[in-house]
């Protein structure tokens, strides 16, 4: 298939990779790029931290004010937020199912009341906070995502000529904001054309809001399983 994939960086040409591996043409055109926040790291005694997404944790690697941080044990929603924890120097990775219920459930088996507070590593804007009965959790947020104005006129022109069969969404933001780049360039109706791959439901909800036909959801919401979605597409 010729796939168009929204992902930043550095998240898309590994995703790209892949893809072309299956055979398939991708044009890369991400939708959204991370910015690290400046921020100051609460002076307190934390029992953990938690992280829902790679970016909080490409945002504080390297920071010798995090360096504290990495001691503690740490708890993310899924492996590949796993593997970019360890690459920021985080030892004690206790990985959920790539599911935000699945990382609640982790938490609550070891966290209460008596443990001592959690850091949530987060992004500015996020599809919710987690929430544990009975443990304090501090929020800091470490990043954001900035929305491309517009997408590239290459990737225009090849909405407008028909030659995308398929575009990968990896996030409700994303998904959002590949929807804002076509209205802004005229191209709504020609960018929801193509398959409409979607991480999770999550990810699918700015496409289930418009008149986009061919919406399809991973049954898991992990790269792989997005992937074998985009196989079966063929």
């Amino acid at each position: 298939m010729r796939l168009l994939l929204t992902r930043p960086p550095p998240d898309g040409e590994r995703t790209a990779a892949a893809l072309r591996a299956h055979g398939h043409d991708v044009l890369l055109a991400p939708v959204l790029r991370v910015e690290a926040l400046e921020c100051a790291l609460p002076d307190r005694d934390y029992a953990g931290t938690i992280m829902t997404s790679a970016n909080a944790a490409r945002a504080i690697a390297g920071k010798p004010e995090y360096a504290r941080l990495t001691a503690l044990p740490v708890f993310v929603v899924g492996h590949h937020t796993a593997g970019a924890a360890q690459a920021a120097g985080f030892r004690d990775v206790h990985c959920a199912d790539g599911d935000r219920r699945d990382l609640v459930r982790l938490l609550r088996e070891r966290f209460d009341v008596k443990s001592g507070p959690l850091l949530y590593l987060a992004g500015e804007d996020r599809a919710g906070d987690i929430e544990v009965p009975l443990a304090s959790i501090t929020i800091l947020v470490v990043y954001r995502m900035v929305k491309a104005e517009r997408l590239p006129a290459a990737i225009e022109a090849a909405l407008i000529k028909q030659q995308i069969d398929g575009v990968l969404h990896f996030s409700r933001r994303s998904a959002h904001a590949y929807l804002e780049c076509a209205r802004h360039a005229g191209l709504l109706a020609r960018a929801l054309e193509p398959l409409q791959f979607c991480l999770s439901d999550q990810a699918a909800q700015p496409l289930a809001m418009t008149d986009c036909a061919g919406i399809k959801i991973a049954p898991h919401p992990d790269e792989g399983a997005l992937i074998a979605l985009v196989d079966r597409g063929k």
